[in-house]
């Protein structure tokens, strides 16, 4: 168990041990802090950014939430979606994991046009040139790796097969000479932050709970992504930058009803539309009422965005008794990542005894398949490319 781990149950066993705060004491914690403590989840159904057909317009009609609330209703009736114990086992299977495990099935439409609420237009800044030629250069890369396959472009295997990552490797490449080469989900990294803003719907719950130096979040979301934060209350300066941590170093305080929490000291591992270790985050949690909490969260990084952008959520509370938080756990990677890794074993051992296709000429990235059984070379380093 992690130092991390052991912190976030002393901050719910205080938790647990004071009394619940109640609304005729304004929301407060027993110890005068605002009270943000819950289960809370978005119903609400928001798009990061704001659709064109809203322009500068910040918030929807009743009329237009109406209509997209049809949608998603619709959408909630499309076959595999059926979580009746009589659906049958085609269905149960189609679906893959019952909504039990997603919290609340039922979703609203948001009344914001979209989370992201500055710059005026709802939009993401555009991205710096350093970023714009950062990712260029990941993506030809991983397109190389996929030259001579089904799914990549025309031409004998790329000699960059064998160069690794530009960068610290997250994505799906088609290469699976190790770990690294498979992306971050396979590997059971799961979410990043900002966890808010990944989706048009957060797909899960944040259950808080405070003490009087500490505020602990653990996240339940999606198949084994959730994980869990921990929030000094302090106003300690942040950890020396050659000091790296997977979900930076978060450092909270109060200004009025509003906790502000500032993160810096992301790692590699964090990507973020392009934004890494640079990323900086500045949170703002603040109860509007017994059942609603707003999130405000600034997206920063001068390497990779031309200006900083905001965004904000409004969440809702669960019932405290009759909701539960689990602890995720990323079985199926972990599983899944050692089979991705033998069978590549043992198809390159097959095509070296004249059995197989070369796995270099298999799509392992977008499904594309092999375009060949028969061996193909590689592509000297001296000699051009075929045209596309």
């Amino acid at each position: 168990m992690t130092i991390t781990s052991l912190m976030l149950i002393f901050a719910f066993a205080v938790g647990l041990l004071s009394p619940a705060p109640t609304v005729g004491q304004d929301l407060l914690t027993p110890w005068g802090d605002p009270d943000l403590q819950g289960i809370w989840n978005n119903r609400a159904v928001t798009p990061l950014e704001r659709p064109e057909e809203f322009g500068m317009r910040e918030f929807m009609t009743s009329a237009e939430i109406a209509t997209a609330e049809i949608g998603l209703f619709e959408y909630s009736q499309l076959p595999g979606r059926d979580n009746r114990e009589d659906a049958g086992s085609e269905k149960d299977v189609a679906r893959a994991y019952s909504d039990h495990w997603f919290g609340d099935p039922s979703l609203t439409r948001g009344r914001r046009t979209s989370m992201i609420i500055d710059p005026p237009d709802g939009k993401i800044p555009p991205l710096t040139a350093e970023a714009q030629a950062r990712i260029a250069t990941k993506t030809e890369y991983l397109q190389a790796l996929l030259q001579g396959t089904g799914g990549g472009r025309p031409g004998l295997i790329s000699p960059r097969r064998s160069e690794p990552s530009p960068d610290y490797n997250l994505d799906r490449m088609n290469r699976s000479d190790g770990p690294e080469d498979r992306s971050g989900g396979e590997r059971c990294f799961g979410y990043s932050l900002p966890v808010f803003l990944q989706s048009g719907t957060f797909g899960g719950v944040a259950r808080i709970v405070q003490s009087s130096g500490a505020v602990g979040i653990h996240y339940d979301m999606g198949q084994g992504l959730g994980f869990s934060r921990l929030i000094p209350i302090t106003d300690r300066p942040h950890l020396p930058d050659n000091i790296r941590l997977r979900y930076g170093d978060a450092r909270g305080h109060w200004e009025g009803d509003t906790l502000v929490v500032d993160i810096t000291n992301f790692t590699q591992r964090t990507n973020y539309h392009g934004s890494r270790e640079n990323l900086h985050l500045i949170e703002r949690y603040r109860r509007l009422d017994e059942n609603t909490l707003s999130l405000e969260i600034t997206v920063e990084d001068p390497a990779t965005f031309t200006r900083p952008f905001t965004a904000v959520q409004e969440l809702t509370k669960n019932s405290d008794i009759e909701n539960m938080v689990y602890e995720g756990g990323c079985h199926e990677g972990n599983y899944g990542l050692v089979g991705m890794l033998v069978n590549t074993r043992f198809a390159e051992r097959a095509f070296a005894e004249g059995q197989g296709p070369d796995p270099a000429t298999q799509d392992n990235a977008t499904g594309g398949g092999a375009i060949s059984a028969a061996p193909m070379a590689i592509v000297p380093a001296a000699e051009p490319e075929p045209a596309r």
